[in-house]
């Protein structure tokens, strides 16, 4: 009678216990490995967001994309095989009332401006109502995508996401993980097109011949790596290092160098002789006699507009002389080189986008395509 009753506590014990807790523990692979447990993504139609979806449902992950509204044309194929839910990530009331299960909560949320208003509202308070979201449905796991920069604040946006992240290590109710990619392949690929039609490649000097160096990664390489932080015990806040800062596997590029390697992916895809890019430095100190004109105009006439010209004019100017790099090996991640990148945009052009293309054209990229071809 005594060993039935201990079976039976023993049953109930097991049916109670999380998916999760119930895997023996094996070897960590990256790209590859997973939990199976419910994986909620807010911000799922954003530039990142929507590939983060793609990766959790390719990875077999019971996956819901928390979506603002209506999702457009080109987002949808991102989606598929994740339950769509509809809520404002500014109000936590929404959330919860949209959201009632989740094991991990996956936090893409980033203000489109950089603005102070705009990065209090969404890099901070969001993003913590996506922490509180987690709280309340009883999640394991919090995954937030931050930013590399943030190492080095000087920007409004900065101060916003290292409130979040704050916020995040004062907490003990979830274990958390922070990912702070360097760049992404769209912020340093708006000049392709220029470039591809005899234009000038625009490059900020800092004398010395020195341009800032980054290694970006690829948009797929970066959800595969969010999605690792779900059962990485590397990069849990409980068994390892929850601060990740991550770029791609490239060595890294300065700004000029960029310029020439455009050239060399369009002489390779056009099967052409390599033609020497036209290289057109601009001075730095160009940026501060804007930054000082528009914060003369701000404090004039007391208007957040000339208040955030002025700070859209310091991001200009943070991405220009500071390199967005890592070097060490853990923090380099992904196949996917921007050789690659810019012999695609060449070959099929780009999606627009207002804040880093001046021209594209072209679709957004498939989702299969880009999740199934990339490997960690």
């Amino acid at each position: 009678l005594e060993m039935a009753r201990i079976c039976r506590a023993m049953r109930w014990a097991l049916m109670a216990m999380p998916t999760w807790a119930m895997v023996a523990p094996v070897k960590f692979e990256p790209g590859v490995s997973a939990s199976g447990e419910k994986v909620c993504v807010v911000g799922s139609t954003g530039y990142i967001g929507k590939f983060v979806v793609a990766e959790a449902v390719r990875r077999g992950y019971p996956t819901t994309a928390v979506v603002r509204g209506e999702v457009k044309e080109g987002v949808a194929p991102y989606l598929q095989g994740a339950s769509i839910v509809e809520a404002q990530p500014t109000s936590l009331a929404s959330l919860e009332a949209a959201v009632d299960d989740a094991d991990v909560v996956v936090c893409c949320l980033a203000s489109r401006s950089g603005s102070e208003a705009d990065s209090l509202l969404v890099d901070y308070q969001a993003s913590v109502n996506c922490l509180d979201l987690a709280k309340h449905v009883g999640a394991r796991h919090f995954v937030l995508l931050s930013a590399f920069c943030v190492a080095k604040p000087w920007l409004k946006f900065q101060d916003a996401k290292l409130k979040t992240e704050a916020a995040l290590a004062a907490q003990d109710d979830v274990t958390y993980s922070i990912v702070r990619p360097t760049a992404f392949f769209k912020s340093v690929s708006g000049q392709v097109e220029i470039v591809k039609s005899g234009g000038p490649f625009v490059y900020f000097d800092l004398g010395g011949d020195r341009s800032a160096v980054c290694n970006p990664i690829a948009e797929a390489d970066l959800a595969k790596a969010i999605i690792d932080c779900v059962c990485d015990p590397a990069r849990n806040s409980k068994t390892g290092d929850p601060i990740w800062n991550i770029g791609g596997p490239d060595a890294g590029f300065s700004m000029r160098a960029q310029g020439d390697l455009i050239a060399d992916a369009i002489a390779d895809v056009e099967d052409q002789p390599r033609k020497d890019p036209w290289l057109l430095p601009v001075p730095i100190g160009l940026f501060d006699a804007i930054i000082g004109g528009l914060d003369f105009l701000a404090k004039l006439t007391n208007s957040p507009k000339w208040a955030d010209a002025a700070e859209f004019g310091r991001i200009g100017k943070y991405y220009a002389v500071e390199d967005m790099l890592t070097t060490a090996p853990a923090e380099k991640y992904g196949t996917v080189t921007l050789y690659d990148h810019y012999k695609k945009v060449v070959k099929e052009g780009q999606e627009y986008d207002p804040y880093t293309t001046v021209f594209a054209k072209g679709p957004a990229a498939s989702p299969k395509k880009d999740v199934a071809t990339t490997s960690a």
